[in-house]
């Protein structure tokens, strides 16, 4: 289950990567902007300052986020997103930090770009961090023998989850699409105890968290807290780097 509050204890950082996709997208007087995995709505209202006359829907298939999101004002809807198609007045479609979790998305983008109508803007940020420290440690303990059979197949790998820039401007253009890809590795400075296990505790571990219960969950918690800590130590001022890799693909339909 998601957390509100856990995912917007590091809201700032988060962000970031939310505004530099959407300062991409050339959009001017959209119809329809479509938030896909809009969460508690925090960046979501943001579009409303961007895109005052268009329709602003988000998407969020947890009922916690999407009653977050409400609260903020924005119409939200608990939904997969491997479930939503565009209607024919969407213009602007944006996904930040959630394609990841859908399998199959790579198909999805292409169906959409053949279902949204011409000139429609496609704007999608996903992590790219699989290969990082902090993924490579969830899944060296989620594939140990006391936890593997229950965790191992939830666990993201990079090859799975998502493609590196070059992957995603091949699909786009193939679809005929006009196509911006890149990506950035943001370095967080981060404060608090251990707090790349935190950071991961509201996104990368999220699965897990959902698969366990609040016992076993603290025993997995007690388990990775040091190889975080080691892997991320902190500086002497108390602070601590985390890397933070990003994705970006914004895309213009034929």
């Amino acid at each position: 289950m998601w957390d509100p509050e856990k995912y917007l204890a590091f809201g700032d950082d988060r962000a970031r990567p939310f505004f530099d996709l959407v300062a991409r997208v050339g959009a001017e007087s959209p119809r329809a902007v479509v938030d896909l995995g809009c969460g508690p709505g925090n960046l979501t209202e943001t579009l409303a300052l961007r895109w005052p006359r268009a329709v602003l829907t988000g998407f969020d298939s947890s009922p916690d986020m999407v009653e977050a999101a409400r609260a903020r004002g924005v119409a939200a809807h608990v939904r997969g997103i491997e479930s939503w198609q565009p209607d024919d007045d969407t213009d602007v479609v944006i996904s930040n930090a959630a394609l990841q979790w859908v399998p199959g998305h790579v198909d999805m983008l292409r169906e959409w770009v053949r279902r949204l109508p011409s000139g429609a803007w496609l704007a999608v940020q996903v992590p790219g961090n699989f290969g990082a420290p902090s993924h490579r440690i969830i899944r060296d303990l989620a594939c140990e023998p006391h936890w593997r059979e229950r965790l191992e197949a939830i666990v993201l790998r990079e090859g799975d989850a998502v493609l590196d820039p070059a992957g995603y401007a091949d699909v786009m253009a193939d679809a005929g699409c006009e196509v911006d890809a890149w990506e950035t590795t943001y370095q967080q400075r981060l404060k608090g105890h251990n707090p790349a296990l935190e950071w991961v505790t509201g996104t990368a571990l999220r699965p897990i968290r959902a698969a366990l219960s609040d016992g076993e969950w603290a025993d997995f918690r007690s388990a990775i807290a040091p190889r975080m800590l080691e892997a991320y130590p902190p500086r002497r001022d108390g602070t601590t780097w985390f890397p933070f890799r990003r994705i970006f693909l914004v895309a213009r339909t034929p």
